[in-house]
């Protein structure tokens, strides 16, 4: 993350890819990858690297956002709004599995 900060995203992409090998399970890793790769204007990598997330956590509404946020600057917005709308239905179904405690309310909280 700091070779980001400094503004040497290719560094940090090898050091995610890096980390990537050590650990493929390493979530924040991947996303660091994403970042790094779309900083250093390498869109279509980006791509690559977060469908590969999405793979891996299919369920994750961020993994999608990652992918959606890299298709729109790689100039593919058909395909960015698809993946914008798949985060949001599973940021959906994942607030309605949590329930109504999740959002603050009381199950006898009245919409009317």
């Amino acid at each position: 993350m700091d070779l980001l900060a400094s503004g040497d995203a290719s560094a940090a992409a090898q050091a995610f890819r890096e980390a990537i090998a050590a650990n493929p399970a390493h979530i924040e890793a991947h996303h660091g990858l994403i970042r790094a790769l779309r900083d250093a204007d390498q869109f279509e990598a980006a791509i690559a690297a977060a469908s590969a997330l999405t793979v891996l956590t299919p369920h994750d509404p961020l993994a999608h956002t990652s992918l959606s946020i890299s298709l729109q600057r790689a100039g593919h917005i058909p395909e960015a709004e698809s993946a914008a709308a798949r985060a949001r239905i599973l940021e959906w179904k994942q607030q309605l599995a949590a329930g109504p405690a999740a959002d603050g309310l009381k199950e006898d909280d009245s919409f009317l």
